[in-house]
């Protein structure tokens, strides 16, 4: 579906709105701790890095899929993935930002909806709250039928995805 300038702005405007209005939701597997919907989040559907945005078409894959996300985690009570590394993390120490070596640890959970497989990623920074970080589906190369490969926006890489 291809959206005109005007028509995903409008709609970009009104999942972020959507998004900020989520605050926490209680997850069964974190034996109903919260898990935060943050800005960290948001930027991640946004950004694939600092400063670099991700394409048009996969902001609204990720942005209309939210309220999937909500639902995933709500409803989970098993992990389907889990991942722990040290990773350099920016935070804000005595009013300036600096990046400090931490175990981050990925929760991965994966729902199918209408037969499309959904992973939900949540994120905890040794020391802090777990936010929700990342959905996606399930994306693989696809090859039509001239040979040609379609992007796929799925590589595994937690961090990145």
């Amino acid at each position: 579906m291809e959206l005109s300038k005007e028509e995903y702005r409008i709609f970009k405007e009104k999942a972020e709105d959507n998004y900020k209005k989520i605050g926490d939701i209680k997850c069964p597997y974190f034996n109903d701790d919260n898990i935060h919907f943050n800005t960290k989040g948001l930027n991640h559907l946004l950004f694939k890095s600092w400063n670099r945005a991700r394409s048009q078409k996969e902001q609204y894959t990720r942005l209309r899929l939210i309220p999937l996300a909500r639902k995933i985690i709500a409803k989970s009570n098993t992990l389907q993935e889990f991942d722990e590394r040290e990773i350099f993390v920016k935070q804000k120490i005595n009013s300036r930002w600096e990046k400090r070596l931490k175990i981050v640890r990925y929760y991965v959970f994966i729902a199918i909806f209408k037969k499309t497989r959904l992973k939900v990623v949540v994120k905890e920074i040794d020391g802090g709250d777990k936010f929700f970080y990342s959905l996606y589906p399930h994306w693989q190369i696809e090859i039509d039928g001239d040979g040609n490969e379609h992007k796929v926006f799925y590589t595994g890489d937690l961090e990145n995805d």
